[in-house]
């Protein structure tokens, strides 16, 4: 793991798997989520069908910078955009989408990388999707898999899996990797782990617990609004993957997107939720690999 400046004021924390001489391949991760999230073993399988690959934490998650000077608070944010002062709500959070979306394009840069592939998962996705309508002209391919395009009515969440996606979680390690099993509320419901989850909740809260990071990784969320009308102008190629289970962003978000980018194609996949099984890494694998080949 390396960590490297990608602009003036934000650094990143990153890992490669393969030969920098293959097509590099970016992969983004989600909200509130580490690196370690796409899993090591997944990142080698894809670096030994020919690609490069690059896994990052994204600022305010894992050990890239941080921007704790802005604390905000969740029940105030969401209060604020519940009742609609939008004002209030966007005077709380320091960056939006776009911000993350030049980290990973200065991360590329810092790498020696002109061009990449790019895949982003669940809010990595809109961030993927940023990248490639801001800069079509570095990203050679998008995967946008279990995401959605910012457009209400697209994408939503059960109510269940919203429970569970803004309750406070334990602060202490124990009870931090107890709670994770709750999240097999929108996994896969055929192959959902709870050890896995918990070995993941574990490795994270090792590596790095810095809970304050999330509100703000939610605000700019959901304060960068749709991007039905860049999506509809967009001319990079693009795969859309969604898991049919998918309880936190639901299909029509993926389906949504597939409708929206000119020549899209939509992979569906049956036993997948917000999450990657590994039963289900052939499918996924073989789909990155012909759609980055």
């Amino acid at each position: 793991m390396s960590i490297i400046g990608v602009s003036s004021e934000v650094s990143l924390a990153y890992e490669t798997f393969g030969d920098p001489g293959d097509p590099p391949v970016l992969l983004v991760m989600g909200f509130g989520a580490q690196l370690p999230a796409w899993h090591e073993d997944f990142c080698r399988a894809l670096a030994d069908r020919g690609r490069y690959v690059i896994r990052y934490d994204n600022r305010d998650c894992g050990l890239s910078t941080g921007f704790d000077d802005h604390p905000v608070d969740m029940g105030e944010f969401i209060a604020a955009v519940s009742s609609g002062d939008l004002p209030a709500a966007l005077a709380m959070v320091p960056y939006r989408l776009s911000d993350m979306a030049a980290d990973g394009l200065g991360l590329l840069t810092a790498l020696g990388v002109e061009r990449a592939h790019v895949v982003g998962a669940s809010m990595g996705g809109m961030i993927a999707q940023t990248m490639a309508v801001s800069a079509p002209e570095r990203v050679l391919t998008l995967t946008s898999m279990m995401s959605s395009t910012g457009e209400s009515g697209y994408g939503g969440s059960s109510p269940e899996a919203q429970a569970v996606l803004f309750a406070p979680k334990p602060a202490d390690r124990e009870g931090y990797v107890a709670v994770a099993e709750k999240e097999l509320v929108w996994a896969s419901r055929r192959y959902g782990d709870a050890a896995a989850l918990r070995e993941l909740a574990a490795a994270s809260y090792d590596r790095a617990y810095r809970p304050a990071g999330i509100a703000r990784q939610l605000g700019a969320m959901i304060l960068s609004g749709s991007r039905a009308d860049v999506l509809r102008a967009l001319r990079v190629p693009t795969l859309v993957i969604h898991g049919l289970d998918d309880t936190l962003i639901d299909p029509s978000g993926g389906r949504r997107t597939a409708e929206l980018v000119p020549g899209a194609e939509l992979l569906l996949i049956p036993d997948m939720g917000h999450d990657r099984p590994r039963e289900l890494w052939p499918t996924l694998i073989d789909a990155l690999a012909a759609h980055t080949g």
